[in-house]
């Protein structure tokens, strides 16, 4: 087992609380998932109000917090935002001294951001929140634009279902894409949206369902291992390129090479985990063209090898000792 604590205090948003309980304080031992010791705590134990007019008993002081291997930020009230209670800040920094997971939910970005661990790194929290972080908090690079960022093992995130994005990001990272996926399943819940995306899409649902690109992303999904540039999809869509490239922009919050990439990726990740098709073959099915490109690509997203990244969680290795995948040692991207 692996230990989650996750911090709550007066004034916590519900729902963000929610999601980190979701995902990591759940008992799915009967999908061969393995459990977390997981624990919620308070600065002073006891009846902690949430923002919407309940409050929860809490047991457990910070104290308990103090040997977790991730460490789970819930948001703060904008009141709390310059003057965050120092003992938290307190065991933000053991925790980020002793190589544990930091993961923030929207504005709990300001609490890691108190303890001076993200000086100098990328972090995100809700875009209505950015320039406030960013005018407190000069020396983090505070990028508005994007669901999560990963900087080392912080993991910031933006408002609501984005922090469920971030906590399958980091889920991924300790148990394997397989095993993340059967969390997400379970969540009814997109295996995972990159953290790349933006936080405000344009028109997420078109008006004119004729002009969706569904059919498009579905046979870019189907055709991974082809060459597809904008010119291609966009023909395919009847577009002009340029308008292709805006709308799938304003529809994805990504543009299509950057979205394809991430869908290469996760193929790959696939493909290593439940097959054992050499590198070559996973390069070509995969559309990165050689081993070397796969290699480079995978090691620049995922921070090992595909050799090693199949040697930690391939299914048919674990399927051949009757084990589930052990809870990996954290990776940074």
């Amino acid at each position: 087992m692996r230990s989650v604590a996750v911090v709550v205090q007066p004034g916590f948003a519900p729902f963000e609380f929610g999601l980190a309980c979701e995902a990591f304080g759940l008992d799915r031992s009967d999908d061969g998932i393995p459990n977390f010791d997981f624990r919620i705590v308070a600065p002073d134990p006891g009846v902690v109000p949430a923002n919407i007019g309940f409050s929860l008993n809490v047991e457990h002081g910070l104290e308990a917090a103090r040997d977790v291997d991730i460490l789970v930020l819930a948001p703060i009230p904008r009141a709390q935002w310059d003057r965050v209670d120092e003992r938290v800040v307190e065991v933000v920094r053991a925790a980020h001294a002793r190589g544990a997971w930091l993961l923030s939910v929207c504005s709990g970005a300001f609490v890691i951001a108190a303890a001076g661990v993200l000086d100098g790194k990328r972090a995100t929290t809700h875009w209505r929140y950015a320039d406030t972080m960013a005018r407190m908090y000069p020396r983090i690079d505070v990028d508005p634009d994007v669901l999560y960022v990963q900087s080392d093992n912080i993991i910031t995130s933006a408002g609501t279902a984005a922090g469920l994005d971030a906590c399958l990001h980091l889920l991924r990272q300790e148990l394997g894409s397989e095993l993340a996926n059967r969390i997400a399943r379970r969540m009814v819940v997109a295996p995972q949206r990159d953290g790349g995306q933006a936080q405000f899409i344009a028109s997420p649902i078109p008006i004119d369902t004729s002009l969706s690109l569904a059919p498009v992303t579905e046979w870019m999904l189907q055709n991974l291992g082809a060459e597809l540039s904008v010119d291609r999809l966009a023909a395919r869509a009847h577009m002009s390129p340029r308008t292709f490239a805006r709308r799938f922009k304003a529809d994805l919050g990504a543009t299509p090479a950057a979205w394809l990439a991430r869908q290469r990726l996760l193929h790959a990740q696939r493909l290593l985990e439940e097959t054992d098709l050499g590198l070559d073959r996973i390069a070509a099915e995969c559309g990165f063209g050689s081993a070397a490109v796969l290699r480079q690509n995978f090691a620049r997203t995922m921070g090992l090898t595909p050799t090693a990244y199949r040697a930690r969680f391939s299914c048919a290795a674990d399927a051949a000792s009757g084990s589930v995948p052990a809870v990996a040692e954290a990776i940074p991207a």
